[in-house]
């Protein structure tokens, strides 16, 4: 082979190598990048709602807020968590009804399967992802707009605390208003499992509401009530975190909100699987 083909030859391989390698690089660079990213978003948030608690103490003081934030997260989400939780009762009742009469004959124990799952897990879960939507979302898009204008340094500069004032307020009403609304998206739920049972089943109101007496249990709900106490803790932290690292003004906030709803969607998600298992084991 002539000498100009082989020194042709070596030097396309060693462009390929280089290339290859490059790309390695790169790769184990944006994962780095990656994990270093979610490494401090992790020590910040932890941080941020550490210095939330050490401010409990101060909630009388700002019980107006408070109030003022339960009744947001109230008014916001009260009708898309009732359309929701009651097709979601509806959509349990005609898919377990439908494989009881398959395989049992017979759908008399409809009642409790309902009851069963919507208070253990579809009601928190689906209370906590719809009010992640609006209200966590809210929470980003509003201090995010404070902290681009600036208003949270201004606050520092009149020594008022951004965390007392801001933050606290809206974890805490998160944190009240998830059980309350998971409450009421439970009976909702159980109530759209009672209209597919009665109309698509010719189910008696007595044989559903029976077989949701005998097998109901107090724990049911309770879990599921701790569970949505602590989605409502992710949503209000989540949504205050993302907001005050806000960024590059309205296209910042945009993005902060964007990431506020799907962090907190997946650590819901997260969190209910470690909750389940963990009250699973403790209550069952």
């Amino acid at each position: 082979m002539p000498a100009h083909r082989s020194f042709a030859r070596l030097w396309i391989l060693g462009r390929r190598g280089v290339r290859r390698l490059r790309r390695r690089t790169e790769f184990f660079s944006e994962t780095g990048d990656f994990l270093i990213d979610w490494v401090d978003t992790a020590g910040r948030g932890t941080a941020l709602f550490c210095r939330a608690l050490g401010e409990i103490g101060g909630a009388p003081a700002k019980f107006d807020e408070i109030i003022r934030q339960i009744f947001l997260c109230g008014v916001i989400s009260l009708p898309v968590v009732t359309i929701t939780a009651f097709f979601a009762g509806a959509v349990i009742a005609a898919q377990a009804g439908a494989e009881l009469v398959l395989r049992l004959g017979s759908s008399d124990i409809l009642g409790s399967l309902v009851g069963a799952s919507v208070c253990r897990e579809m009601g928190p879960v689906f209370t906590g992802v719809v009010v992640t939507g609006l209200v966590g979302g809210g929470m980003a898009s509003v201090l995010g707009t404070m902290t681009v204008s600036e208003e949270i340094d201004a606050l520092e500069v009149m020594s008022i605390d951004p965390v007392r004032y801001l933050v606290m307020p809206r974890l805490v009403a998160a944190v009240i208003m998830l059980p309350v609304m998971t409450v009421f998206a439970d009976a909702v739920a159980i109530l759209g499992g009672f209209g597919v049972a009665t109309f698509s089943f010719d189910q008696s109101p007595h044989t559903y509401t029976q077989a949701l007496k005998q097998f109901f249990h107090l724990k049911d709900l309770t879990s599921g009530l701790m569970k949505a106490g602590f989605f409502g803790a992710i949503i209000g932290l989540m949504g205050c975190y993302y907001g005050s690292v806000t960024e590059g003004g309205a296209e910042g906030v945009g993005l902060a909100t964007t990431r506020a709803v799907v962090a907190s969607c997946v650590l819901v998600l997260v969190g209910d699987y470690v909750l389940a298992n963990l009250l699973f084991r403790v209550s069952f």
